[in-house]
């Protein structure tokens, strides 16, 4: 039976037939659309039972196709966008045409080293990967040979130590920025965010009373939402409280919208975000300080608390990292009281706190979650 699938707003159909502990599956537009190719597939699989294990019927440009459907229904938008450029650069060089059971670990190893040549180690490498995990997803539905990019070992990599800004940058940052930007920029500081889990936070992840903010990021395996509760300082709770007063779209569910109606923002006004890429090179210019990005700020915030003394342990608490190797020897998850007494304590006094407010025309009607 096919199963709905909605994303980004737009609806589709993920239609799924199982035979023989083999599975295959196809993104479709409406649910009759669906319904039409199971059965059609199942016939077909009755007919011919062997056809779907027959390698030689399935070839790069079949697989690659088959896999960015998988991808784009299950993965996150920037995971998936990073998938299709690996193919993309993959078919420049590879002829889409050869069958899977043909591809061998010299031709992984020939494109991957002339990527290396091109590009760098750390291009290369995290193409490597791309390619690993789709050729893995294909396993389960095709009778193939082991993967010929594991095989194929890693490339030196020349990596620059990630850029973290001066805690007075980010002030001077802060302090140029307004309304909105302000709090959002608090809320990236404080909560140690990644750049999308803010653009998806609703106000029902916003606990005013028991002051904990709920986010959700897609960092497992299958692309599942995963949510945490963190903490919510001081300073954070006032901004997004006026924030809350203050917004001019009452009537959505985001934190953090569209507030400009020139040009091309007109028609997304009251949307939440879904990139931002020109806001932090404009505030950076403005303060007058070295660019730095949303993710750097996380870094930032790793950094402030582990300066000032801070248990590793509750600064991956903060993270919420995950790493095995890591978190099971030394690190555990703490309470929220013990961290927000930590960000509270680090992060007290740091900067003006003030948030530059809307002209307010009427009290708004409360009703984000404790508020």
């Amino acid at each position: 039976m096919p199963s709905k699938v909605v994303k980004n707003g737009r609806t589709r159909w993920l239609a799924c037939v199982k035979a023989e502990g083999k599975r295959k599956q196809k993104i479709c537009s409406t649910k009759a659309e669906a319904l039409e190719w199971e059965v059609a597939t199942r016939k077909s699989l009755k007919q011919s039972p062997k056809e779907e294990t027959e390698t030689h019927m399935v070839s790069l440009g079949e697989w690659a196709n088959s896999y960015l459907d998988y991808a784009e229904v299950k993965l996150g938008s920037l995971t998936f966008r990073e998938k299709k450029a690996a193919f993309r650069r993959f078919f420049a060089e590879v002829n889409p045409d050869i069958q899977l059971e043909n591809f061998t670990a010299r031709h992984a190893l020939n494109y991957l080293q002339n990527q290396a040549k091109k590009r760098s180690g750390n291009s290369c490498n995290k193409d490597r990967k791309n390619l690993a995990a789709a050729w893995n997803w294909a396993v389960k539905f095709y009778n193939i040979p082991p993967n010929p990019f594991l095989k194929v070992e890693r490339f030196p990599e020349k990596r620059k130590p990630r850029y973290i800004p001066p805690e007075e940058d980010f002030w001077a940052v802060y302090d140029v920025a307004e309304g909105q930007d302000k709090v959002m920029l608090l809320s990236y500081l404080y909560l140690a965010a990644r750049r999308a889990e803010l653009f998806r936070l609703t106000w029902e992840d916003v606990d005013f009373l028991n002051r904990q903010v709920r986010l959700g990021t897609r960092k497992n395996q299958d692309g599942t939402l995963e949510y945490e509760w963190l903490p919510m300082v001081s300073e954070l709770k006032k901004a997004l409280l006026w924030w809350w007063e203050s917004r001019p779209v009452k009537d959505t569910a985001y934190v953090f919208i569209c507030t400009d109606r020139y040009n091309f923002c007109r028609q997304y006004y009251g949307q939440p975000f879904r990139k931002r890429q020109k806001l932090m090179k404009r505030l950076c210019k403005k303060a007058g300080v070295k660019h730095f990005g949303l993710h750097a700020i996380r870094h930032l915030s790793a950094s402030t608390l582990y300066q000032a003394g801070q248990p590793v342990a509750l600064i991956q608490a903060i993270l919420r990292h995950k790493s095995a190797s890591t978190t099971e020897r030394y690190l555990r998850k703490l309470g929220l009281e013990q961290t927000r007494e930590a960000m509270e304590s680090v992060f007290a006094g740091r900067g003006s706190g003030k948030v530059l407010p809307f002209n307010k025309k009427e009290a708004p009607v409360s009703t984000a979650s404790g508020a």
